[in-house]
């Protein structure tokens, strides 16, 4: 009889272990797609900053 219940507690174990586990990883999932998508800088900035470094070089060409 204690063989059956140390059987039954560890499959009861098992169990348990494996739906906490599909809880955490629907979790995890759940997470993941409410968190936005990561966005790189502006295209307005990228250019701005290009026409800057673009004016920069013709004034040091004219200056030397």
């Amino acid at each position: 009889m204690a063989k059956t219940n140390k059987k039954m507690a560890a499959a009861l174990a098992a169990v348990n272990a494996y739906l906490m586990q599909e809880e955490e990883a629907a979790y995890q999932a759940q997470l993941a797609a409410a968190r936005p998508a990561p966005q790189g800088p502006s295209l307005w900035s990228m250019a701005s900053r290009q026409d800057i470094m673009n004016y920069r070089r013709l004034i040091q060409m004219k200056a030397f």
